[in-house]
């Protein structure tokens, strides 16, 4: 098979895994009443809207009733790729939990799918979807990095992207405070339904400060109830909580389920120990997050960016001669770390931080883009995705070092002679 052949087999593929990972995740919702909406018919005609897409995507003369659909919406949703596509990262995916509840991972899923997908038409010969028409619309991330460009200066978009990664939420008040262009204060909402307790209460995570999922459960349903951050890495190490349904009008109190032991070694720098963060329940009258896409492409990624900033920024490390740059030339990269051991002899490090839910498809973004479309040359992912670390250092040798956020802090000590862990 020729280069180009190559690239139309993976583009169409991962066109395909996308329609029906797109489709199965919005049948998944209404199915499970995960969305906004609690009205039968609304939900009924999303289910319906996401079948007429799977039929779409399997093509003429292969029958697929309604009835099986929704059966194979609680099954391995690989089972629902037409014959003939490779099922990718798709290959053992649930959309609904074993607790009939709608799986989170999916918008990261449908996420990343889309980024990769937009890095194969890029990579493709003419440039164009297999399919012809677009599968998805912009992405809230497309007009973020839009507006903070705007700017027209470095100083003004890293004081802009640092706000939206620093302040996710809060009253509305301080959110005036950070100063952003009308059109990124846009992308502050109101706080979402599912994150709410009785309509008025919720709870930010003690990591990334974005309202916490909030679930009724129990004999009686609604007499007990679980707290935890969307994103599931934040929840592992210890955001997540429980809490006994309070008196009508009270707001919950909430405890801690388990905490995951502090990491030893380079990986301890970054580490935040919430053992005695407590969250506190904040009305809802007067607060505004950011919209999910935001929160999910720029201040996740944005934490271990700010982090290996900071970490590297000391004035004991800059003393050794080191010095960081947060996102050269308005995201270039997202660092330049320079180490001058002695005039005129230094070391530059420039940095792409990746936090990927699924590693497969970082690995064909890199692949199509050919390492890193900005320059960098180094890789590096949160601490958390060390078990990553082998695959992408396959894929990326050729153009890219890969690292951990705490094994690269000690790689740029260890240049400059300065301590880390």
């Amino acid at each position: 098979m020729n280069a180009r052949s190559t690239y139309v087999s993976s583009l169409h593929d991962a066109e395909v895994r996308h329609v029906v990972m797109t489709a199965a995740a919005m049948a998944a919702r209404a199915l499970t009443g995960s969305d906004s909406s609690t009205d039968p018919e609304v939900r009924l005609k999303e289910m319906m809207d996401a079948h007429a897409r799977i039929l779409w995507a399997w093509g003429p003369g292969k029958p697929l009733t309604f009835t099986k659909f929704r059966e194979m919406l609680t099954e391995d949703l690989s089972a629902l790729l037409p014959n003939g596509v490779d099922a990718g990262e798709m290959s053992g995916f649930y959309a609904i939990t074993g607790d009939g509840e709608f799986e989170e991972d999916s918008y990261d899923l449908e996420m990343e799918q889309r980024t990769v997908l937009e890095a194969l038409e890029k990579a493709s010969w003419n440039g164009r979807s297999a399919m012809g028409a677009r599968v998805s619309d912009e992405l809230h991330q497309t007009l973020v990095h839009r507006e903070l460009l705007k700017g027209r200066s470095q100083e003004s978009y890293c004081a802009w992207r640092s706000a939206l990664i620093r302040t996710p939420a809060g009253p509305a008040g301080e959110l005036r405070r950070l100063d952003l262009p009308a059109k990124l204060d846009e992308f502050y909402e109101p706080i979402r339904f599912d994150a709410l307790y009785d309509q008025r209460w919720w709870f930010a995570c003690p990591f990334c400060s974005w309202p916490m999922k909030i679930t009724l459960h129990g004999e009686k349903r609604g007499s007990a109830g679980k707290v935890r951050c969307f994103h599931r890495p934040h929840a592992r190490q210890g955001a997540r909580y429980e809490f006994r349904v309070p008196d009508s009008g009270k707001a919950p109190e909430l405890r801690p389920v388990g905490r995951p032991l502090k990491p030893e070694g380079n990986a301890s720098v970054l580490f935040k120990d919430i053992t005695d963060r407590m969250p506190e329940p904040t009305p809802e009258k007067g607060h505004r997050a950011l919209v999910r896409g935001v929160w999910r492409c720029t201040t996740i990624p944005g934490i271990p960016e700010l982090g290996l900033y900071d970490a590297l920024s000391t004035p004991a490390v800059k003393k050794k001669g080191v010095v960081v740059a947060l996102w050269p030339d308005m995201d270039t990269y997202d660092l330049l770390v320079t180490v001058t051991r002695k005039p005129g002899v230094r070391t530059e490090f420039k940095v792409d931080v990746k936090d990927y839910t699924y590693a497969t498809l970082l690995a064909d973004k890199i692949t199509a883009d050919r390492g890193d479309k900005g320059g960098a040359d180094w890789l590096v992912v949160p601490d958390f995705r060390y078990d990553t670390v082998p695959m992408l250092e396959d894929v990326s040798r050729k153009w890219m070092r890969v690292a951990t956020a705490g094994d690269f802090g000690a790689r740029v000590c260890k240049e400059a002679g300065a301590t880390w862990a």
